[in-house]
């Protein structure tokens, strides 16, 4: 019994996951400012923004479902005996599952993503679309060619979920020490908690996120060795404060997706629990 309870957590967990990253991608699929989206809607229709949401909502519901799922599993192991995590541990527990959904997968479809717009604006394009695409670089360069940048993509994912996962465990473990036991934070908390996480990943893991920018442009090998010379260089020829530029653009982004994301898992997951006490009930 407490083993099939145990799969079942494991399950719930992925499939929030999956639901929370394909609501966040519909949600947030927008191609830029305000003014640009009325003008798109205006000359294309209002469909015009949505185009390539569903490959957007695929790769997007398949990173949050490995996050979760690794981020859970970790957590349990670091668990003390009463079931609780300190912040330290969540920052661990956070790191893993951002390598782990770096590695499965952010990197390839980062790096399929980067190289088929690059050929779109070819004069002549070479891929025909996603699977011949795909193809045509794994016969050329193996699978090496899908996984370009993949340190600094670790990196980054690595310490994008440590600070989102252990933020937003630290602030939610503060709003329960005034909340009567067994109940659950009300989904505008939630939501809120979320984007105060997204923030402060923002202004944190920036540098990271231009260095891994830079590591996947075109002339990447002419101008780098490495994640670590590439670092060196921004520092040295363009400042300190070039390891935050587009920061602005970022933080409106991850605000409201980390607000959507952790509320929309809540709360697939407490469906799931009473789902789970209705059963146990009527048994």
């Amino acid at each position: 019994m407490s083993q099939q309870k145990k799969k079942d957590k494991v399950f719930y967990s992925l499939c929030a996951g999956l639901i929370a990253g394909g609501v966040e991608a519909t949600i947030t699929k927008f191609k830029g400012p305000i003014d640009c989206a009325v003008k798109t809607i205006r000359t294309q229709g209002v469909f015009a923004l949505y185009r390539g949401l569903s490959a957007l909502v695929i790769g997007t519901a398949a990173k949050a479902g490995v996050r979760f799922f690794t981020y859970d599993q970790i957590k349990t192991l670091l668990a003390d005996e009463n079931g609780n995590v300190s912040g330290p541990r969540s920052m661990l527990a956070g790191l893993g599952a951002g390598m782990v959904e770096a590695t499965l997968v952010v990197t390839p479809t980062e790096t399929i993503k980067t190289k088929l717009i690059h050929d779109a604006n070819r004069p002549e394009p070479r891929y025909k679309g996603l699977s011949h695409g795909v193809r045509t670089i794994v016969a050329e360069e193996g699978f090496g060619g899908i996984y370009r940048g993949l340190f600094p993509v670790m990196m980054r994912q690595g310490a994008n979920q440590a600070v989102r996962f252990s933020t937003y465990s630290t602030l939610k473990q503060e709003f329960q020490k005034y909340s009567s036991p067994g109940q659950s934070i009300p989904w505008a908390v939630t939501f809120g908690i979320g984007a105060i996480a997204g923030t402060v990943t923002v202004y944190s893991t920036m540098p990271l996120d231009v260095v891994k920018t830079k590591m996947q442009g075109l002339k990447a090998k002419e101008l780098y060795k490495n994640s670590f010379h590439c670092g060196w260089k921004i520092l040295t020829e363009e400042g300190v404060s070039a390891f935050w530029k587009g920061a602005t653009p970022r933080l409106g982004r991850l605000l409201f997706s980390g607000g959507i994301i952790f509320t929309v898992y809540e709360q697939v997951m407490d469906l799931f629990r009473k789902l789970d006490n209705s059963q146990l009930t009527t048994n």
